[in-house]
C-alpha cells in the first residue's frame, strides 16, 4: 500500500506513550539504560532488559534508544559539540537527519532532547523519502537559521539509495538558491563516512557520525529552537 501521509505527525498513541504522567518513568529508564551501555551490555540485550522491567511499547522503546547514551560518549560528544551559534565559516549537513526532525516538529510530533544534547525525532525513512505539507517551511527554516548564523557554505549529504533523494536535492537546491549561505547537496552512497571524511563540523545527530566528526552542532534544535516555539519536546537527559 503506498505512504500517502501529508505529514509527519504524532502516532495516535502518542499522547498516551509520551505524556506528562510517563515522563519521570521514561527518563529514568533512559538512565537505567546508559548505565547497562556504559559497563559493557549490548544495546538490544539492555534495551530488552529494560524496556521490559518498566513494560514499555515498542514505541517508547524506540525513544529509549535514541535517548540514552553511556557516559563516556555524552561526554565525549559534549566536548566536541559547538555552541549555538557556531563560529564556523562552513558546514556538513546531514540531510535527510536534519530536515525529517525539523519537519517533525512543524507538524505537530514528538522530537527528543537526548542525553547527549542531541535534538532527535521518531521519524522513520524506511528506505523511501516522500515530501510533507511541512517540507518548504522546514526547508526554508533551516536556511534562515543557517543565515543567521552567518555561515559561508553548507554542504548537504543525501543517501542515494533512499527513493527520491533526487527529488529532495532539486527541492533543496531550488528552495535554498536565495540564500547568502551557498547551499550545495550531494548524493552519496555512504553519505555518513563522506561527512566525517570532510573534517568540517556537522550537523547531525546519528551516533555514528557524532562519534567520529571534529565537531557537531544541534542544527534541528536550533531551529526549532527558534522557529517552532511550541514544539512537543520530551527532554530524556534531565
Amino acid at each position: 500500500m503506498p505512504d500517502t501521509r501529508r505529514h509527519r505527525g504524532p502516532h495516535a498513541h502518542d499522547a498516551e506513550w509520551f505524556g506528562a504522567e510517563v515522563e519521570r518513568a521514561l527518563r529514568t529508564a533512559v538512565s537505567e539504560l546508559s548505565w547497562l551501555l556504559g559497563r559493557g551490555y549490548a544495546p538490544d540485550s539492555a534495551l530488552k532488559l529494560v524496556g521490559d522491567r518498566h513494560a514499555l511499547t515498542a514505541r517508547q522503546r524506540q525513544a529509549l534508544r535514541r535517548g540514552a547514551c553511556s557516559d563516556a560518549d555524552r561526554d565525549a560528544r559534549a566536548l566536541r559539540r559547538l555552541p549555538v551559534p557556531p563560529a564556523v565559516p562552513r558546514l556538513a549537513v546531514d540531510g535527510y537527519n536534519v530536515l525529517i526532525t525539523v519537519e517533525s516538529a512543524l507538524s505537530g510530533a514528538l522530537v527528543l532532547d537526548c542525553r547527549d544534547g542531541a535534538c532527535r525525532d521518531l521519524a522513520s525513512l524506511h528506505g523511501t523519502w516522500r515530501r510533507v505539507d511541512e517540507t518548504a517551511r522546514a526547508v526554508s527554516r533551516v536556511g534562515a537559521v543557517c543565515d543567521a548564523w552567518g555561515l559561508g557554505a553548507a554542504c548537504w549529504y543525501l543517501d542515494r539509495p533512499v527513493s527520491n533523494s533526487g527529488r529532495l536535492a532539486a527541492l533543496l537546491t531550488r528552495e535554498l538558491a536565495s540564500q547568502r549561505c551557498l547551499h550545495t547537496v550531494s548524493l552519496s552512497d555512504n553519505p555518513d563516512r563522506e561527512l566525517v571524511a570532510l573534517g568540517l563540523p556537522v550537523a547531525s545527530s546519528d551516533s555514528w557520525v557524532l562519534d567520529r566528526a571534529p565537531a557537531w552542532v544541534d542544527l534541528p534544535g536550533a531551529v526549532i529552537d527558534a522557529h517552532v516555539p511550541g514544539a512537543w519536546r520530551l527532554a530524556l537527559g534531565a
